[in-house]
């Protein structure tokens, strides 16, 4: 979205004047329904802690389907209103966000499908705007080793720079002798991906739906899944040491 509005807005008409410009606009392209929408120019800019956080998921939901948010989140609200004859308190429960299994949520895809597979079948753009960020980080890591990736979709195919990249990023060495660093053949890529999910598994980094050949056979799909986990698990480290460069280095 590109709206024309104040840059900063310091005082409180102007900083009303900006919200009633884009929460109109932000609401239509949420696709929310007025009952759906917990928020307003007012509770926005009152700070409303409730309705700041309905705001804040429903444009996760919207904008990073790919986002996994905790299911089944509720918080205890206690509404107190002063009257005539003093205080009157009432507490309600207030939905964050659905139980997984809700089949009512116009914002949840296809239960139980897999939040990669939703990611790609979204706008081209976007899906190149995700790709774009895991590449940057992927050479981040890589930079060092004097590696870089271009294709996504086909770099990985042989399980090098995926061995490299989880040796970088988790802060061990996986020897050259237990892997092909320039494999000529399926089988040899094949071996190589193999290892590189056993080490995934090791750390905790669980992917039982990829197959091996479905990386060297450079499914999209696949490869999006271990590095998109990678991704999630890491972005915003610091750097590292580089425990590969050396042995690497000798081996040009």
């Amino acid at each position: 979205m590109q709206l024309t509005v104040e840059e900063i807005a310091v005082t409180t008409k102007a900083q009303i004047r900006k919200l009633e410009i884009i929460l109109p606009v932000l609401d239509k392209r949420l696709g929310l329904q007025n009952s759906q929408i917990k928020w307003n120019v007012k509770l926005i800019h009152n700070k409303d802690l409730l309705a700041t956080i309905h705001l804040l998921v429903a444009m996760v939901r919207c904008f990073e389907p790919g986002l996994d948010l905790p299911a089944g989140v509720k918080v205890k609200v206690v509404i107190v209103e002063v009257t005539k004859d003093g205080m009157k308190s009432e507490e309600q429960t207030e939905v964050l966000t659905e139980e997984s299994n809700a089949g009512s949520d116009s914002h949840s895809n296809t239960e139980g499908e897999d939040p990669i597979e939703k990611l790609l079948k979204l706008e081209a753009h976007k899906v190149n705007t995700v790709k774009k960020a895991i590449v940057h980080f992927v050479n981040q890591q890589m930079s060092t080793l004097g590696l870089q990736v271009t294709d996504m979709d086909s770099q990985f195919a042989d399980g090098v720079i995926l061995l490299l990249l989880i040796g970088q990023l988790e802060g061990f060495f996986v020897p050259l002798c237990d892997f092909y660093l320039t494999p000529v053949n399926q089988s040899e890529m094949l071996h190589n991906v193999t290892l590189a999910l056993d080490l995934l598994n090791d750390i905790g980094v669980l992917l039982s739906s990829v197959d091996p050949q479905d990386i060297v056979s450079q499914d999209i799909t696949a490869t999006f899944k271990i590095l998109y986990s990678l991704f999630k698990k890491h972005k915003g480290r610091g750097e590292r040491g580089q425990t590969q460069e050396e042995e690497i280095s000798n081996r040009k």
